[in-house]
């Protein structure tokens, strides 16, 4: 008969994301690992594999719940374009949508990882690709609505926008002047606003 399992899996997954979030992958330590989980090696080995797939684990528990907050934001503006600005707004005056003392996870990933590790530079493209259709579906149905302009390229401005939402959450990080920041917003919005022509 199997052993059953003497930890929560979730909260420990949760425990080793926050932890990579906020070391890295190269510095975030085994010892780091299983204190913060609360579990012992045999346990994380058995349940995760090796850190390596721990970290993709976490990275792919990250982004899902990244996609699902940038998804709920966008559905609760009034219009497209509110919409676009109560994102950009929020990661504006808290940084990342998840949790605003790390960044970004997945961008943390683009920098740390996916440069020299195939597998990391396709899960974070994904990520931002996923964004971008995200983007493109709202776009569109502000072009059906007569909101924004049927002449503009929805792709590539939904493409445009991921780039922005990228640049804004690296430099919350540094805490940046205010009017620094709403000016960028307002210029990034703009794209919304031009009739194509």
């Amino acid at each position: 008969m199997a052993r059953q399992r003497e930890f929560d899996l979730d909260r420990a997954l949760d425990a080793a994301m926050h932890i990579f979030w906020d070391k890295g992958y190269e510095a975030a330590s085994l010892s780091d690992l299983t204190t913060g989980m609360g579990i012992q090696r045999p346990s994380l080995y058995a349940a995760f594999g090796d850190k390596k797939e721990l970290f993709e684990t976490a990275l792919r528990r990250y982004t899902t719940q990244h996609a699902a907050k940038v998804r709920s934001m966008l559905q609760q503006g009034e219009s497209v374009i509110e919409a676009f600005r109560r994102l950009f707004e929020h990661i504006g005056s808290e940084g990342d949508v998840t949790d605003p003392r790390h960044g970004c996870f997945c961008i943390n990933t683009m920098v740390e990882l996916a440069p020299h590790d195939p597998k990391f530079a396709v899960l974070t493209r994904e990520h931002q690709m996923y964004l971008a259709v995200l983007f493109q579906e709202l776009i569109e149905r502000g072009q059906r609505s007569g909101e924004i302009s049927s002449h503009l390229h929805a792709a590539s401005i939904a493409q445009s926008l991921v780039v922005s939402m990228i640049g804004l959450t690296v430099m919350m990080k540094s805490a940046p002047d205010r009017s620094f920041v709403e000016q960028s917003i307002e210029a990034t919005l703009l794209c919304l606003k031009s009739n194509g022509g």
